[in-house]
Parts: structure tokens; sequence; C-alpha cells
């Protein structure tokens, strides 16, 4: 058996680890998170975790009959004098987006996203120390449905107070938000994406922006009318790190050829696409269409640079050249240079995650990489407006003439995820560590995101990895809380059968489709999150939502209790496992017996749990046949066979969800431990067995590694995994190679397996202030780290010496530690 340890009350422990056995863990059903539970929301500029927020004045405004009209871009502005305290506060929400500019500096950009029918309300700290200043808000109506900004009327409600005084607002009180329609930014352009709106492209003059700093500016002013009252929610999460990056190498220059002639243009389908279903403007509409224009150009004559990038380098650009810069890491935010223009030119800023034959291919991620500037002869200052995902960007000139300096990215990332710390004796797991942070802090701003880049939308199943780091990072579940709340308000979700919940939210699904596995993973994660937060109330306020969704699955139960033929998108994963969802998918029935489980258990129904346990046996009984578990049956002349179609997930999804374990089918999880995992692509063993993909896999493999004790295995999977990976772009992927996002979410759950299984923080449970340590033998000289928590962090290390392996342990003041050794050593006193 393992030596274990406890010592009460205590904030710095030094020990020395004793001789242990082979260890099984004991957890949930579906696998425990490291964090537990969670008292207060610490970290935030909203210590309130309650509903009520208002403005004193602020009405919600927008140009008078153009609140739907799409892709309209507006600016307002108030001149405030300077008051005797000069620290106010700008609030302020709005639909779609906006950005802040005060005295003609960048402020802000926001507002924190909410479900349908509400609006998150910002806070920004302004300081009005000139003796007049600008505040100037720029503002986009997309008014068109996606995945990561919802189909909604625009408007901009704004007030900006201090000490109780309203200075300026979207009203009668203070100065007045007064409006102008900015018309450089071109309206009738394609889609970025099917889940995001327009790209952006620009017509610009020199002094275009002068308005955001100089009131004497010109100003079109347009009338203005006040719009149906909203409802308001606090942004509770913390605000955005905006710090500014610049590209750390010159790569390449070369020519453009254009006019090449291209066998067969790539349309997606935010361009081919337009309906009712999406919106947007069809192509015959369009004033540009960079999309098609871009792809008849050509790389020729490219140059390797190779040089490190300064910024008051001038990069000289002529007519159909281009430059590569290199950022050195894949990052998200506003992409900025300064432009100087001897006469009109034609700009393109185009750029990706990775190259493509040492060249940026801005369709890669079947979405348009690419903002497009018309400029007259002069000087500018250009920054996006939307944020981007790029490590490479490509400037190209495909008219005119121009000099760029002081390329810049301006981050939009998650402030908090600096709290943490890792680092132990292998520096490819540092790396990797660091890979899953810089994933992470782009993913997790206002929501769990699946990727900064292509959708930036708020994905079911991959929250549930995110969710956990959100924990070890940050040390509390603010963003978890709003993800949650946002599923909370509706009253309903149009589109969707009555009980289902949507696979991502906050988001428009016009076309119907859901995906029922990724509402089943919305009850997993609710139930790890009661015990991360101890938020009995808002876990109690959803319990109407899981009830109805588990009646809407009671109609596709079968005579055994098994979901068959279920409606719409059946996912498990991407690899061949989702071409056997039908007509009974094993692993979404295994995955619907753990949602029955924890529903009874947070619910206290323990029918619920009989139920569980039921549909367990009969998924084993029907879909093991000695060997394997089999992922599908088909009803054939009224009579359910099970067919011979196998997946490796479908195996990880029987222990993962506790149907059986490392010691009822040892075989099985011999051979899965052993002759599966990353080694098999190359062994090709079991070749009937179709392999798993990263998501969720390869994840879920490394789960059970970690539950039954394999810690060194799992360490040197992860370097197998997800090295390249962090070599590469500096985040990890979406699949095993490059065909889709090279930065997800979920896969920043590395973090948490770090932390884990080589660190040893095996669970932090705030509520009940305990840490358990876990030091495993995990073939490493020394690992420390730091994970906060409300209470303050805690930090561990430890490290070999002397034939055993000595820690320190430093926990908040009040917690009791708790500690297991399985690291084989002897023991060595030593204080």
């Amino acid at each position: 058996m393992a030596n274990k340890s406890t010592v009460a009350a205590g904030t710095v422990v030094f020990a020395v680890i004793s001789v242990c056995a082979v260890f099984l863990s004991v957890e949930s059903a579906i696998g425990g998170s490291t964090v537990q539970a969670h008292k207060g929301q610490g970290g935030t500029r909203y210590a309130d975790t309650g509903r009520n927020v208002s403005f004193r004045s602020a009405k919600p405004i927008w140009p008078e009959g153009r609140q739907t009209e799409k892709n309209l871009f507006v600016g307002f502005r108030a001149v405030i004098n300077r008051p005797k305290n000069s620290t106010a506060v700008l609030r302020i929400t709005g639909s779609s987006v906006y950005r802040i500019f005060l005295n003609g500096d960048f402020l802000g950009h926001g507002p924190a996203r909410g479900p349908h029918g509400y609006w998150r309300v910002d806070e920004w700290p302004v300081d009005l120390a000139a003796p007049e200043n600008v505040l100037a808000v720029e503002a986009a109506g997309y008014n068109v449905n996606g995945y990561y900004l919802l189909d909604q009327p625009s408007f901009i409600q704004a007030e900006v107070v201090v000490d109780g005084q309203v200075l300026a607002s979207t009203a009668a009180k203070g100065a007045k938000f007064e409006a102008c329609l900015l018309r450089e930014r071109v309206q009738k352009v394609q889609r970025y994406s099917f889940q995001r709106p327009f790209i952006e492209y620009y017509r610009l003059d020199e002094g275009y922006d002068r308005w955001r700093s100089d009131k004497s500016a010109p100003f079109a002013k347009t009338a203005c009318a006040t719009v149906p009252e909203k409802k308001l929610l606090p942004r509770r999460v913390a605000y955005p790190n905006f710090s500014m990056r610049q590209p750390v190498g010159y790569v390449s220059r070369g020519r453009i050829q254009t006019d090449v002639q291209v066998a067969k243009v790539w349309k997606g389908r935010e361009l081919t696409g337009i309906r009712p279903k999406l919106k947007g403007f069809p192509e015959d509409q369009l004033e540009v269409v960079p999309s098609i224009e871009l792809q008849k150009t050509k790389s020729v004559d490219t140059v390797d640079v190779n040089q490190p990038y300064s910024p008051d380098r001038v990069i000289p650009l002529d007519k159909n050249s281009f430059a590569v810069l290199d950022m050195g890491t894949n990052l998200t935010g506003f992409i900025g240079a300064q432009v100087r223009c001897n006469e009109k030119t034609r700009l393109f800023v185009t750029f990706d995650e990775i190259l493509s034959d040492r060249d940026v291919d801005f369709k890669r991620l079947k979405c348009v990489n690419a903002v497009g500037y018309e400029l007259q002869p002069g000087e500018y200052k250009l920054e996006t407006f939307e944020p981007y995902t790029m490590r490479y960007l490509k400037f190209l000139a495909l008219e005119g003439t121009c000099q760029l300096t002081n390329v810049y990215l301006r981050q939009y990332a998650n402030p908090e995820a600096s709290r943490a710390y890792f680092a132990c004796s292998d520096r490819r797991l540092n790396r990797i560590f660091e890979a899953a942070r810089e994933t992470f802090r782009q993913n997790a701003l206002d929501i769990f995101m699946d990727c900064p880049s292509r959708e930036r939308a708020g994905w079911l199943c991959d929250s549930f990895f995110t969710a956990r780091v959100a924990f070890d990072l940050c040390g509390n579940t603010t963003i978890e809380k709003n993800f949650f709340e946002n599923y909370l308000l509706p009253a309903r979700f149009e589109h969707h059968p009555e009980g289902m919940l949507p696979m991502c939210y906050p988001a428009d699904h016009y076309d119907g489709r859901f995906i029922p596995n990724w509402a089943m993973w919305f009850v997993i994660q609710l139930d790890e999150y009661l015990a991360r937060s101890g938020d009995r109330r808002l876990v109690d306020e959803l319990k109407p939502k899981v009830m109805s969704l588990l009646k809407y699955f009671e109609r596709f139960k079968n005579e055994d209790g098994l979901l068959e033929k279920l409606e719409s998108w059946v996912f498990v994963e991407w690899s061949e496992a989702n071409r056997f969802v039908q007509d009974v998918s094993y692993p979404t029935n295994m995955l619907y017996a753990a949602v029955l489980e924890a529903a009874g258990r947070m619910y206290g129904q323990p029918e619920l749990l009989t139920q569980a346990q039921q549909l367990r046996e009969a998924i084993t009984r029907q879909a093991f046949d000695g060997h394997f578990f089999v992922d599908n049956a088909l009803r054939k002349e009224g009579k359910l066979q099970t067919t011979e179609n196998r997946t490796e997930v479908c195996q990880y999804f029987a222990f993962f969800f506790g149907l059986v374990d490392a010691d009822t089918h040892k075989e099985l999880w011999d051979m899965l431990r052993r002759q599966f995992g990353p080694a098999r692509a190359e062994t090709k063993a079991y070749p009937q067995v179709h392999p798993a993909n990263s998501f969720v896999g390869n994840y879920l493999r490394l789960e059970l590694l970690s539950r039954f004790g394999y810690c060194r295995q799992l360490k040197d999977e992860l370097i197998d995994l997800f090295l390249y990976m962090a070599e590469r772009t500096g985040t990890l992927w979406e699949h095993t190679g490059t065909s889709a996002s090279c930065n997800h979410g979920f896969a920043s759950h590395v973090a948490h397996c770090l932390y884990r299984d080589v660190l040893g923080v095996r669970r932090i449970d705030t509520q009940n202030k305990i840490v358990e340590l876990r030091f495993n033998d995990v073939g490493l000289e020394w690992s420390e780290g730091k994970i906060p928590t409300p209470d303050g962090p805690i930090n561990v290390r430890w490290w070999a010496e002397a034939g055993g392996t000595l820690y320190h342990a430093d926990v908040p003041a009040g917690y009791t530690l708790k500690v297991e050794n399985f690291t084989g050593r002897r023991l060595l006193p030593k204080l």
C-alpha cells in the first residue's frame, strides 16, 4: 500500500517520501478533477457574483432606423472637461462589438458576451487628466448569425461616472455621446467565416482617425434613436491583457504574380452559403472579394531574409511585393502597423498559424485570414478592429508603394493565467506547459472558446477540459460561472427541440443543428463545477434545464434502456468513431450513463443512479465481445445486432465512464496501455481497431493513465503527443496534424496533467480546505510549481536526493495537507 501522511493546519512542510507499491486510484466514474471546490470568485473587478447591474443615466442608442442593418460601423464621441477627481469609470455595453479610445489612445474592447436578450456591462477606468478629454467609441453592428456573436439589433449604452456624478452618457445627463457613420470600413464585404461575421476592408484618407483625439476634426453627426431597454448582467470576468508584442523575425520578401490561373477557386460556405440560415451579403452584392482575388496571386522570387525584426526598420513594399514576419509564437490579438504611402496604395495583411511551403496560406483554416486597405498618400497608424490568430504575417502591396514600420500585435488574452507556475528537470515538459498556458490564455476570456481564430465559439465538451485548467491557472471559476449562466438565462433555445441545449453558446443555430453528446458533457461539467465552486445556487437554478434534457432523451430509449437513433449530429470524436454512431452508439450511451449518475448525485435522485448502473450493465453485456468494446449496433428486421466496428476511443470511454476498470478488464487495459497510444502509428498493432484522435481520445487515454497510476508513462506520452506542437507554434492543436486549428482551448488540459501527475498536486478542495499530494515515480530529478487559490497560492516542490525524495509544500493557513507516496524510493528523514 502507499504511504500516507496528514498535516493539519500547517503552512510549510518539509518531508521525505517513503516506499510504495503500485497505485490504483479511487475516483468518480468520470475521472475526477484536480480541483474540487471554491467559495470565492476572487481575482476580477467584479466581486459581486449576483446579477444586479445598472446604469445611472445612459440609454441604449443607435443611428435612427438602422438598428438591424448588416455590418454598420459607427463612431460615438463625447468631449469631457477634466473633473476635480480625474479618475472616472466608463460603464458600457452594446451589440455587437465596441472599441474605446481616450484622447486617441486605445483603452478597451468588448463587451463580454452574454446570452440572448441579456448584455454584460463592462467598467473601464478612465483618467480624465487633460483639460478636455475626447472619449471615442467605435462600434460594429453586424446583425448576422454565427457562433461568435449573436444576431441581435445593434446599440451602444455608455456613461462616464466620477464620485456618483454622470459626466457623459448616451442620454441627457452630462456631455452627450454624438454619433457618426464611419464609412471608411467597407460595408458590403464577405464574411470572415461561417462562424464569425464580416472581414475588415477599409478605404482610408490620411487623418481618418483624427476624430478620436481632436474635437475639431470632421465628424458628420447622424441622428440616433433610443432603442428598447436592455436586460443587464455584470461582466464578472477579468479584463483582457492588451499588452503589445512585436514580431521577432523578418522571414522573407519577394514578388507577387497576379492574375494566376487557378484550377479550382476555393469558395467557403461563408461566401456561397448566404441565405436566411446564414446571413450576409450575396456574392453579387459584394464591393470586393479578397478571398478570390488573393487566390489568384502567387509568391515568386522569394528571398529568405531570416533576420531579427526591429520596429524602426523600414520595410519597403512596391507594387506586387510582399514581406513575411514571424511573431515567434502563435498569438491572438489586433494587428497593427505604421504605414507611409507615397502614392495610392492597396495593401493586404494575410496571416496564419504556420507556414505552408514557406508561405502564408490565408485560407488554410477555411476562413478568410486577410485584412485589406486602400490608402491615399499619407501616414497611417493601422490596427484591426477584430482579434485574429497568427504566428506569421504577410504584407502584400498589390497597388502603389508604401513603407512599413512598428508592426505589432495588441494581445487579446486572459490576464490571470500568469499567476501559476510549473517547472521540472525535463525542459521538454516545461515547453509543453508554456504552450498549454499560451493556448489557455487565448481561449479563455469571457467564455471558454474552442479556438481564438476561425470560430471564437463557446463549445461544450471543449469547455469540460478547459474549465479544469481555468481553476489551476487562475484560481477561480468566474469564466465558468458566466459560461453556465449564459445557458441558464434564456427561457428556451430557438431552433432546438424542447429540452436540448445548444452545442455551443452564445450562438445562433438557425439551421437547427445540435450535438446531443455535447449536451451530455454539459451535465458532466456541471457536476465538476459544483465541486470546484461550491456554487449550489447556480447548479440548482440549472436543474430545470438538466431535467428537461433528460426528458428529451427519454423518447429515444429502446427496450434495453439504451438511446437509439438520436437526432442531428451524433459526435464521439474526430476519428472513424463518428461513422459508427447509429443506430445505437455505445460510446454515446456510456456518456449518457455518466450523465444520469451526475444528475442523480447533484440533485439527490437515487433512481437516476440506479438507471445509470443498469445502463452500464446493458452496454457491457451487449458491446463487449471478449476482447474489445464494439462501437455500435444496427436495427435489422426489428432486432438489434452489434457490428464489428471497433475504435480506440470507444475503449477509453468504457474505462473513463466507469463501465469497467483495470481490475475487472485487466487484459483489455494492459493491451490498451502497452500497445495503443502514440506508438501505434508506427507499430500498426491491432489495425482492426481504428485509432483515436487528439479530441477526445488522446485526452481520455491520459486521464486513464493517471487514474490507474501510470504517471511515468503519461509523462512520456505527453512528450510524444505535444512537444512537436509546442516547438512549431508554441500552442497546442485541435488535431494531431495541421489540417485545422493550431490553438484549441481544450488542449490546454495538458497543464492540468502536469500539475496533477508530474508535480503531484492530486486534488485541491478549497471548500473544505484540503490539499492532497500524490508523488509518483515519473523519472525526473525535480519539479516545482505554484497554483493560485482564493485563499492564497499553493507552492509545492519535490526533488530526488540520496536515494529518497524530499518535498516542500507551502499551503494557505487553515488548510490540511495529505500526502501519498508512490515513488518507490526509501524514506530519508530530513528537515
